[in-house]
């Protein structure tokens, strides 16, 4: 009798489904009689429990842990296999008992997160790991969806609990593995990241990148180029953003310097190098990048080149151009019209006295134009019989004259594409005249004896030391082809008006002279030096080259000096001037220096108001015998 009453006991403590299968099953061990004798309700309710039967063996049979729970979540079924996998009786599962086999660790979040979607009636899903019959642990994971009645109240849930163990394991590794990658990455000291297309928030950035960029920004920006936009120096952008549009049409990489800005708003130079990765449809789905800190090397490169550049400029000054030497104010307005006018075709006239070094500033404008890298043909026009000079321009025929056995090509020819200088231009012949004014007008030219036209695109710069209006005033220089000529004119000016350039003449030609001769001279004598700067060179540079390089051949010892006889000679041919001419000047020097009071230099000295440099008024000074300081008092 206990055992009934015990086993009536149990039964009415199974949960509701059970109870039905319970039932159900016992309803299928009778006979159709007793079928057929039961009422119709009850026929119903015994083909409830044979469903009810069917569906607990059916779920029993998934290879799925499968349970069911009331609105308030308790759990009222768990099939065999959770059972199984436990190693716990039903009765140990039901309610909230089968919180005993979620591992601690994991027991208060599930808890916490179950109770919210409870209240919330929205499917759940959860990581957890749950303990098996041998105690061990393995991952699961579970799902619940909430049931509804017909009026929308819930009634329940159904869940699985899915093993997910050998996943979660493998999550784990390669999150270990992308743990020591991002370890490995962040060592290194260069910018590390992945650019997505549509994403710039969800980019990958190594510690130097994330360290050097405010990374709050970055979710602002919706892609690559507006990030960049942002970030690279606006001098850089246009270039950067041309190379990566053109990379994300030919699937290229990029290799390009560009300045970014830092989080302290200053910007530092980088190498930057991307790598597109392409789907199989030849789509870009990211970017991998590098970018490498230059900065200093870029610093170390403007400053080096700063410092070539002042070199340069100091170099120009003293030596521009071969041996182009000076620095005084009235060489340097020359040398701007020279770099002015180099770039250009335009013809250029340069006059000046003779041994000023007109060839020199020539060669100096062909060097610096854009005809540098072809010929330099240089003509002497004084120099070349009057009957052959249009043969030397222009070129002539085989049999052209007595003579010519075969065809010559004339100096035009030789300089297509340079520069053609023809010197003392005011001694051609006036028939040879009128040919180059036709080179010049129409850029052709016939050669002597041919009747072919040749064109010619050599630049003509001329130069000369008569005075050419003068010239055609007297009807020997034709007046269109001076104008043709002098479309830039340059004025060199003679040495005694650039007395403060003596001593770096003096200085380059004596070491040109000595290297040459093989001798080492340490020191230039300063009674020697004195006696350059006083005398007033007639025949300009080219005089004072050849003084010096007689004096250096004599040279003896270490220190450079000059016999004092070869300027006096000389100097008589200054004093034999007109006595009128010397007074005059005598007495404008006077009256300047009276009215500074003995004052030379300096904005209201007397070489300012004279219109000279000061150097060149103290050589004047000395040569004419004044005193100087008698001008000191009123």
């Amino acid at each position: 009798m206990k055992t009934k009453q015990s086993s009536s006991l149990q039964y009415r403590k199974l949960p509701g489904l059970t109870k039905r299968v319970v039932r159900a099953c016992k309803m299928t061990t009778k006979g159709p009689q007793e079928v057929n004798a039961m009422s119709d309700g009850n026929s119903a309710s015994l083909l409830a429990g044979i469903r009810e039967s069917y569906f607990r063996k059916t779920i029993d049979a998934i290879p799925t842990m499968v349970w069911t729970a009331l609105p308030d979540g308790s759990r009222d079924f768990v099939n065999q296999p959770l059972l199984t996998y436990t190693g716990l009786a039903l009765e140990q599962m039901l309610g909230t008992k089968w919180q005993q086999v979620v591992h601690p660790e994991d027991l208060p979040h599930h808890v916490q997160k179950w109770n919210s979607y409870k209240t919330s009636g929205k499917p759940f899903e959860d990581r957890l790991r749950i303990r098996s019959a041998d105690g061990t642990y393995r991952w699961f994971l579970d799902r619940a969806v909430p049931s509804r009645n017909e009026h929308g109240e819930l009634t329940g849930w159904y869940g699985v609990s899915t093993d997910v163990n050998e996943y979660k394991r493998a999550e784990e590794e390669v999150q270990q593995q992308e743990h020591m990658l991002q370890m490995i990455m962040d060592i290194v000291p260069q910018h590390m990241f992945i650019l997505r297309m549509d994403a710039m928030h969800s980019s990958f950035r190594n510690r130097a990148a994330a360290e050097y960029f405010d990374l709050s920004a970055f979710a602002e920006f919706r892609s690559p180029l507006e990030m960049y936009e942002n970030y690279v120096h606006p001098e850089d952008i246009e270039d950067l953003k041309d190379r990566l549009l053109i990379a994300q049409r030919t699937h290229d990489g990029i290799e390009a310097e560009a300045r970014m800005r830092g989080r302290d708003g200053k910007y530092r130079w980088f190498l930057h190098h991307l790598f597109p990765f392409v789907d199989g449809e030849g789509k870009i789905l990211y970017w991998c990048g590098t970018r490498i800190d230059i900065d200093d090397r870029k610093r170390a490169v403007d400053i080096a080149h700063r410092e070539n550049l002042v070199l340069r400029e100091e170099v120009d000054k003293v030596s521009m151009f071969e041996e182009i030497v000076g620095t005084s104010l009235k060489l340097q307005p020359v040398l701007a019209r020279v770099s002015k006018v180099a770039p250009t075709d335009s013809t250029v006239l340069i006059t000046g006295e003779t041994g000023t070094g007109k060839e020199l500033i020539a060669r100096a404008i062909h060097k610096r134009s854009r005809r540098a890298n072809h010929a330099f043909v240089s003509v002497n026009c004084a120099a070349l019989p009057k009957d052959l000079v249009p043969s030397e321009l222009f070129g002539h025929e085989k049999g052209a004259f007595t003579g010519a056995l075969q065809r010559r090509l004339g100096r035009f020819e030789l300089a297509e594409e340079g520069t053609i200088f023809l010197d003392e231009i005011g001694e051609l012949p006036a028939e040879t005249q009128v040919a180059l004014l036709r080179v010049l007008q129409e850029r052709e030219f016939e050669r002597v004896g041919g009747n072919q036209t040749i064109r010619t695109n050599a630049r003509v710069i001329a130069a000369t030391h008569q005075d050419l209006p003068a010239a055609i005033e007297g009807g020997t220089f034709r007046s269109d082809l001076y104008y043709r000529i002098n479309i830039f004119p340059i004025e060199i000016p003679s040495l005694r008006e650039r007395s403060d350039d003596i001593r770096l003449l003096v200085e380059y030609f004596v070491e040109r002279f000595s290297n040459k001769a093989g001798k080492k001279i340490r020191r230039i004598d300063g009674k020697s030096l004195a006696q350059l700067q006083a005398y007033s060179w007639p025949g300009n540079i080219r005089e004072l080259q050849n003084i010096i390089e007689r004096s250096v051949i004599l040279c003896e010892n270490d220190v450079f000096s000059i016999d004092e006889s070869w300027l006096s000679n000389r100097s008589e041919t200054k004093r034999s001037l007109p006595t009128e001419v010397i007074n005059r000047e005598r007495e404008m020097i006077e009256e300047a220096l009276g009215r500074t009071k003995g004052r030379v230099s300096g904005p209201s000295g007397a070489a300012a108001k004279l219109g000279m440099p000061p150097s060149t008024l103290d050589s004047k000074i000395k040569s004419l015998g004044i005193d100087k300081r008698s001008f000191h008092h009123p």
